[in-house]
């Protein structure tokens, strides 16, 4: 054994150790939280987190080492009180929008009891879930009208979050009015391109003029404040009675399938056990760039039992003209087939990431 070998080793004792003492310290913290909880006492205690960072400090004689303590010790408190607010004020949930957009509903469906934290785009959710800040993130990933969500497949390929469920949310799209309009008042209809897209035989039959808009509940928002009964927006059912407008005309989407897909995301990886076909695995790989190699680990995948549901491609935006690919599975890769074939794929791939184990969601 060399002294790397031997280095590793050890850090991989103390790792094991490490785990014992954390697991013994959060539900010291679960103490703590209830006991908070019962006094109304805030979760931030500054008087005792320096008292934990003076007295705990010196326990290590190594000034150096002492430095990296200080931060060991301040890392540590931050995620005791992440810990103590998801078991005080509840789960916290991001999303990309805004209250009553699909992502949002999207959201309360899966997580009916949760807070449900809004971010201006896909990458400020993802990073939300990772610095601790929300537990879960509620991503669209696919659309069966526009296709994949290109931004989000490569948040999955590049980053550290797993998913571990994903719903399919019919969207349906109404026309909203103020409450004193009419259908025959409206002359002009704000939305978000793709819904004004989804949506334009019914304009042009009604004779109405599209104008874009961020976002569809922003433009309910937008209707509600401008108090014109005139203009209208496509929105959802759920937007128009947050925003207090009346639905003039329903499901106006040309394509009556329009489904969006949503994942969700978390720091650390679902393992279920069952065998069924209705378990789901995302891979993510890149292979050789040579006559064949797709192939061979499409190949792979089939050898083992593995059918495919979904196959596509993404550039990779450090190399050019390089691709990656995401992958769905239908099957559980965490079996005994599913570790084989993983190695397998692992002897072909230039880099393979096994992105997540998921169950499909209904919609209710």
């Amino acid at each position: 054994m060399n002294g790397l070998e031997k280095a590793r080793q050890i850090i991989n004792e103390v790792d094991t150790e490490m785990a014992k003492l954390f697991e013994r310290r959060m539900r010291a913290a679960e103490m703590v939280a209830e006991y908070k909880k019962e006094n109304g006492l805030p979760i931030l205690d500054s008087g005792r987190e320096d008292e934990i960072i003076k007295n705990g400090s010196m326990r290590i004689e190594d000034t150096v080492l002492r430095e990296y303590y200080v931060n060991f010790l301040k890392d540590t408190m931050k995620v005791s009180k992440q810990y103590q607010s998801r078991l005080i004020e509840g789960m916290k949930v991001a999303y990309c929008g805004t209250e009553g957009a699909f992502a949002h509903i999207a959201t309360k469906k899966m997580f009916p009891t949760a807070i449900s934290v809004a971010y201006p785009d896909f990458a400020s959710v993802y990073e939300a879930v990772v610095r601790g800040d929300c537990d879960a993130a509620v991503l669209p990933v696919e659309n069966s009208y526009n296709g994949e969500v290109g931004q989000v497949t490569d948040l999955l390929f590049s980053g550290s979050l797993y998913v571990n469920s994903m719903l399919e949310l019919a969207v349906s799209h109404d026309l909203l009015g103020t409450a004193d309009a009419e259908l025959s008042d409206i002359k002009d209809v704000v939305s978000h391109p793709q819904a004004l897209a989804q949506c334009a035989e019914y304009l042009r039959t009604n004779s109405l003029t599209p104008h874009e808009f961020t976002n569809t509940a922003l433009a309910a928002k937008h209707i509600a404040e401008k108090c014109d009964k005139s203009f209208a927006a496509i929105a959802s059912e759920e937007a128009a009675d947050i925003f207090g407008l009346k639905v003039l005309a329903r499901n106006i989407n040309a394509s009556r399938s329009n489904t969006t897909r949503f994942a969700v995301l978390s720091r650390s990886e679902n393992i279920p056990t069952s065998k069924k076909m209705d378990v789901y695995s995302v891979l993510l790989f890149t292979v050789k760039h040579e006559a064949g190699s797709l192939a061979k680990a499409l190949d792979i995948i089939g050898a083992y039992g593995f059918n495919m549901r979904t196959l596509r491609s993404r550039p990779m935006k450090e190399l050019l003209w390089q691709y990656y690919f995401y992958i769905e599975v239908e099957g559980n890769v965490h079996t005994e087939e599913g570790k084989e074939m993983l190695r397998g794929l692992s002897a072909c791939c230039d880099r393979l990431k096994m992105a997540g184990t998921f169950t499909k969601q209904e919609q209710n």
